[in-house]
């Protein structure tokens, strides 16, 4: 199932961000319940979840920026995609970022972007698969 988070979600969705650049699971602290809440009360930042049985086995961050030039439609900026090592290769990644793209198309936004640090060859080639491309800027854009 591709879906928006939910508040429920912290704990699970947490423990996938410890597979994204080894982070550490925060302690629920009260700035960290702070940013958990504006996420989800900031109707331009979703975060979108491919779930397995309960579990939440891929996500991507997909916020809406407002925007005064070209037409003043907004643009789609994507974030922090991730599959669970064990979940890889089964288009959960590939869902979670054509369901940011149906809310960006929904938003009237003119492309959405996204940057990695990765030089992988498999990883550029799976945003190029995407959609994305390399050529127009300096990061991955998809024109919309």
């Amino acid at each position: 199932m591709i879906r928006e988070i939910t508040e429920n979600d912290f704990d699970n969705l947490l423990k996938l961000y410890m597979q994204l650049h080894d982070n550490p699971f925060p302690e629920k602290n009260d700035m960290v319940i702070s940013v958990w809440n504006s996420i989800l009360n900031d109707e331009n930042h979703h975060i979108i979840v491919a779930e397995e049985n309960d579990i939440i086995v891929s996500s991507c961050v997909c916020v809406i920026i407002p925007n005064l030039t070209r037409g003043q439609r907004p643009y789609a900026f994507i974030e922090n995609v991730i599959t669970d090592k064990n979940y890889r290769k089964r288009g959960y990644a590939t869902a979670c970022l054509n369901y940011a793209r149906e809310i960006a198309l929904r938003e009237n936004c003119y492309k959405m972007m996204l940057l990695t640090g990765s030089k992988e060859k498999s990883t550029l080639d799976f945003y190029k698969q995407a959609g994305y491309n390399q050529n127009d800027k300096t990061a991955f854009i998809q024109w919309l």
